[in-house]
């Protein structure tokens, strides 16, 4: 029988990652997943795992590279200060086609901003924060529960696509508790061809028997647009996940995502009490974003409310799926009613705002 505890979010992560053979783990404390550091630090030496505090962000990010190339199911976690720091690494890391994860727990920003729970790397995050044009799939949870699923997830579309893998939370999600079910999720075999990673076995020449570089592209470079296209092209086909609710008959939807689209969800829920025709659409992956599913939604509501906890970023995106059609409305930072609140974004809120629109 399937365990079930109450864990944080955070905590949940971590445990996630132990459930699909995760062994290795580097990281540095920063508010609010200092808590995932401090877990790892105790689970891992207990399993036989290996674990680093590094000493910054920059070095945790190719300590995972490392881990990575060697064909081994390594993680990292952090925050927005954090993730900022690793841009560079991860571009590298994406260059070099290697599976790995990475937390993101994001707080307010620009610089050093505020340790208050915010959305504000939506950008970062789906287009891809250092230079270059690549790709992360990203998994936006908005429960205990599908961070510790998600955490699992990240690690087989990983390897199925050699793809780095991030799953986005805030401090909401990130330190709130939930019952969650423990156990290892099977979504299907991953390719056993793992000829590219690194071998401990040296040529007799002192040579590796492979080598994993973003410089190793220079020479090939075209080859590796054309290869890299062709797969993002295949995860956008194929690995769109997104949950919908009361859309049959919705004259307004509500599109929300982590832990914005939960509140949207329990809005939606009241709304429908009060007798009001609105639906929500979660995307779970932020990339690859569910634009055909946005394109359609356009075609069946007369207005659209975009929920997040910033100044508008995802709104864009779905300004451009809609094209029009219908009337988007955005719901943000400074939307809300700060006092009553206390800097949070909760159903009644958005329940104020649908009534405006309707």
């Amino acid at each position: 029988m399937d365990e079930k505890v109450l864990l944080t979010g955070n905590i949940a992560a971590a445990e996630g990652a132990l459930y699909a053979g995760c062994r290795h783990y580097f990281g540095y404390p920063i508010t609010p997943q200092s808590d995932v550091v401090e877990y790892f630090s105790a689970k891992l030496p207990q399993m036989g795992g290996e674990f680093v505090q590094s000493e910054s962000e920059c070095t945790s990010i190719n300590m995972l590279y490392g881990a990575a190339a060697c064909g081994i199911r390594a993680m990292t976690s952090t925050s927005s200060p954090g993730f900022s720091l690793m841009q560079e690494g991860i571009s590298h890391i994406a260059a070099a086609e290697l599976p790995c994860v990475i937390m993101h727990v994001q707080r307010g920003g620009p610089g050093s901003g505020s340790t208050q729970t915010a959305q504000m790397d939506y950008n970062q995050v789906v287009k891809g924060g250092g230079h270059g044009e690549y790709r992360l799939i990203v998994l936006a949870p908005d429960s205990v529960q599908e961070i510790f699923d998600f955490v699992q997830l990240g690690f087989y579309l990983a390897e199925k696509y050699r793809n780095p893998a991030l799953v986005l939370t805030d401090a909401i999600i990130g330190q709130m508790k939930e019952d969650v079910e423990l156990r290892t999720i099977d979504f299907g075999p991953t390719p056993e061809d793992r000829s590219w990673a690194l071998k401990i076995h040296r040529s007799p020449k002192g040579k590796s028997a492979n080598v994993h570089s973003a410089v190793g592209i220079v020479g090939i470079y075209n080859e590796w647009l054309a290869r890299t296209n062709e797969k993002y092209e295949n995860i956008k086909r194929d690995e769109v996940r997104f949950q919908s609710m009361f859309m049959e008959d919705a004259e307004l939807a509500i599109v929300a995502y982590g832990s914005s689209g939960r509140a949207a969800k329990g809005a939606c829920k009241l709304a429908r009490e009060e007798g009001l025709k609105v639906g929500v659409l979660r995307p779970i992956t932020l990339w690859p974003f569910p634009q055909p599913q946005i394109e359609e939604l356009a075609s069946r509501v007369k207005k659209i409310l975009v929920v997040e906890d910033n100044l508008g970023q995802m709104v864009e995106d779905v300004r451009g799926a809609v094209e029009g059609r219908a009337e988007v409305h955005f719901m943000g930072v400074f939307s809300r009613h700060m006092p009553d609140c206390n800097g949070m974004i909760f159903p009644d809120t958005i329940l104020e705002e649908v009534k405006k629109l309707l």
